[in-house]
Formats: C-alpha cells, sequence, structure tokens
C-alpha cells in the first residue's frame, strides 16, 4: 500500500515565485538555462543546472558545479528566496494546458515502496544519469526537483480536491511557456491525516514522468538509512518528493519519428513495403493525424499518408505488442529502413507531439529528414498495464505535457 507523509516544504514567498521557479533540469540544455535565467539572480537554474555559473563549455559534471549547487542552495535560504514552512503540509498542484486542468498532491513518497516495487516503473533507467541525479541530491541533502507520479483514481482524494482548490491559492500563475501553475497549502490536520490514510488504501504508485529522478531520489534515501547506525525508519530521507495525480486527469502526448532516408529504397518502393502489413491511402497535402490505435500517420515527398497496420501484425492481448510505438518499431523502422537499436541510431531523431505535426512535415520538407511517422498516443491505461506486468516500454513511447515547474516546493533530507 502506497505510504506518504507531509513535509515542510521550502518555497519562494508568494511575490518571488516566478523569479524563482523554473523549467526541469532534464528537458533543456546548459545554453538554453543560461539565456532563460540571465539578468535573474533568484532563478532556480543557479541551483539545478549550476555550470551556467561558470564560463561556457564547463563540464556540468565537474565537482565545481556540484558545489556551486549546495553553495547557491544555501543562499537562496538565507536571502529569503527560499524559505520552510513552520509545520508539515501537504499540498496541491494544478497545471492548466489548453484550457485542461489536472490536480496532484505534493507528497513525501516512502523510499521502501521504490525498493520493493510498490512504486511501479514503465522506462530504463541510465546509470549515469542516475549517479548524476543522485549527487545532486546528496550534496544539497534536498529533493530540490519533484518526480510525477500517477495513481488509481480514488473518489474521496477527488472530493479533496474539490474542496481545497475552491479556497484561495498561495500561488497561481501563467508561465512564459503559457501554462498555468496553481499551488494550494493544505495545513489543516484532519484533512492531512485523511489524505495519509487514503493513499495507504491505493495498492501502487507508478512514475508517469521523471525515472531517474525517482531512482536517484529512492537510492540516496536508502543509502542514508543503510549508512546511519541510528536508523529507526521514521527519518525525513526515508521519504522523496513527489507530486503524485489522479490517472484519469493525465494525457500522454504522441512522440514521434523523423527518419534520414529510406535504406537505399526509393519513396515509390518504400510505399510498395509498406503494403505488406498496413492498409496505405494517399491523403494528400494536408496533414494528417492519426485516427486511433494502430493508424499512423507517414510525410513523405511533400504528402501525408494513413497507414492502418493489418490485422495479425500487432497483440491485442500483449502489453508490449498492442503498442503502436512496437508496431512501428519491428514493422517500419527495424524490417524496412534496418533501424535496431532507437536509443543508439543515428538516422533517426524524435519529436514530442506538443511541437505538433507541422514540425514533422518542417523537418522534412527542410531536407534535413526523408520521412516522418506520427503515431497515436499510448493511453494511461496501457501504460499501467505494462508497468503491473513488469514491462518496460519501448524507448521514445510516453511525452507527458505540462512538466511539473520546479522550485514550487522543495524535500529537505534532515
Amino acid at each position: 500500500m502506497a505510504k506518504v507523509k507531509p513535509f515542510k516544504g521550502v518555497r519562494p514567498p508568494k511575490e518571488l515565485v516566478e523569479e524563482v521557479v523554473s523549467r526541469p533540469y532534464d528537458v533543456l540544455n546548459s545554453a538554453e538555462a543560461r539565456a532563460e535565467a540571465e539578468g535573474n539572480d533568484k532563478s532556480l537554474y543557479h541551483i539545478i543546472k549550476p555550470e551556467i555559473d561558470f564560463e561556457e563549455g564547463t563540464d556540468e559534471h565537474d565537482e565545481k558545479v556540484y558545489a556551486r549547487a549546495v553553495e547557491n542552495f544555501k543562499k537562496f535560504q538565507e536571502k529569503g528566496w527560499l524559505v520552510q514552512d513552520e509545520k508539515e503540509n501537504y499540498y496541491i498542484y494544478a497545471q492548466t494546458m489548453d484550457g485542461r486542468t489536472q490536480y496532484g498532491f505534493v507528497v513525501g513518497a516512502w523510499v521502501d515502496d521504490y525498493m520493493e516495487g510498490r512504486i511501479k516503473k514503465h522506462e530504463l533507467t541510465r546509470r549515469d544519469k542516475e549517479e548524476d541525479r543522485m549527487k545532486h541530491v546528496r550534496v544539497n541533502n534536498a529533493n530540490i526537483e519533484p518526480v510525477f507520479f500517477a495513481f488509481p483514481d480514488n473518489e474521496r482524494l477527488e472530493e479533496i480536491i474539490r474542496t481545497v482548490t475552491a479556497g484561495k491559492p498561495e500561488y497561481d500563475f501563467v508561465a512564459p511557456d503559457g501554462f498555468g501553475h496553481t499551488l494550494w497549502v493544505i495545513e489543516d490536520d484532519a484533512l492531512i491525516n485523511e489524505i495519509t490514510e487514503e493513499f495507504a488504501k491505493i495498492p501502487n504508485l507508478y512514475i508517469a514522468d521523471g525515472h531517474h529522478r525517482s531512482a536517484a531520489a529512492a537510492l540516496v534515501g536508502n543509502e542514508k538509512a543503510r549508512n546511519n547506525p541510528n536508523h529507526k525508519g521514521d527519518e525525513e530521507y526515508n521519504y522523496f518528493l513527489a507530486v503524485a495525480f489522479p490517472s484519469s486527469h493525465l494525457k500522454i502526448i504522441d512522440y514521434n519519428r523523423v527518419v534520414r532516408d529510406l535504406n537505399g529504397l526509393t519513396p515509390e518502393e518504400f510505399i510498395e513495403r509498406l503494403r505488406e502489413n498496413f492498409e496505405v491511402k494517399e491523403m494528400g497535402e494536408e496533414i494528417y493525424t492519426p485516427s486511433g490505435l494502430h493508424n499512423f500517420s507517414l510525410y513523405l515527398d511533400g504528402k501525408w499518408w494513413s497507414l492502418t497496420a493489418k490485422p495479425g501484425t500487432y497483440d491485442d492481448n500483449d502489453p508490449i505488442g498492442v503498442l503502436d510505438v512496437t508496431v512501428s518499431s519491428n514493422l517500419i523502422l527495424r524490417d524496412i529502413l534496418g533501424i535496431h537499436d532507437l536509443r543508439s541510431d543515428k538516422r533517426i531523431d524524435f519529436v514530442g507531439g506538443i511541437r505538433g505535426l507541422g514540425e514533422l512535415k518542417r523537418r522534412v520538407d527542410s531536407g534535413e529528414m526523408k520521412m516522418a511517422l506520427a503515431l497515436y498516443p499510448v493511453t494511461m491505461d496501457q501504460l499501467i498495464n505494462i508497468a503491473d506486468s513488469g514491462n518496460i516500454m519501448p524507448p521514445k513511447t510516453t511525452w507527458f505535457e505540462p512538466k511539473l515547474r520546479s522550485g514550487l516546493v522543495i524535500h529537505k533530507l534532515d
């Protein structure tokens, strides 16, 4: 059962929140972070991407960069740009995009739930990326950035969301990318206890986004427990920072592919090869969006095509076999184009659906890419099925948007 706890959040004063908070560390590079933080000493990038404080080209894994993160975190607290709450609270965090709002609980998630598989994952993690984030958590002795969880819908928690969000929020602003962010502080002890009890009825939490951050946060907590001769189990380091959303609130966006060449085939030959496993239909010059599961959109030579996988080319009873990522990876990318490893092959690139299908057209029309393939997005039910069956999603399957803003609430490990 999911164990969560309230905590004394470290967060910006209301009037500084927009200056402090930032995008997550892994959605932009050092140059972009440098540009976004320009002229703003209070930007969280000075803590999560502290290489921006050094000359361009400084290795973000250099010891002095981690040391600067610690220095800056301390400075932010001394200057009152980040202030710790007096008591242990839960928080509700709402994100609004395209008129849709999703509401999540900001909680301390239990390290043992991660270590023992009750916090379920659907992606493989890379050890080097885990190490980097573990170091960041260790040196700051805090989870500066939250991880993004989903949980099966719970009616009482929905009622609590409705009750709390009817009141006045602590923060309410629109970020530069146009997405709205709103935060409420839950200080009422009766409500806090009820949230803890309701989460205890939920068998599993699911990592939606932030597999490396989850692994790093849990592994550091576990390490601290092992290294503490007086470990009791109720220490703050036994918990890490997460925002948990009811799964019905979340919408996964499509994650599309662009490929540099047709593996020696002419466009006509390529289309012929596709006909073996797909019903192929020319759609013209207007952008064509996949209509449902097992329907794909292909852009090639200035034209859009509809590809519908023929029955027997997919397995709807297999949590991985049902995915359009699997169908397209096997029948198009591997069998026709000779692309076997999506993680390392330089002939393929990936485009998050947030950029729209016009971005696929642009990449092909510019001559940089030869063809583009748009996929119907994975559903939350598919993601939960995969995690429950102990399977791992193929690479580049899910894209969640909006991303959690970093710096709204920070969790200290002591």
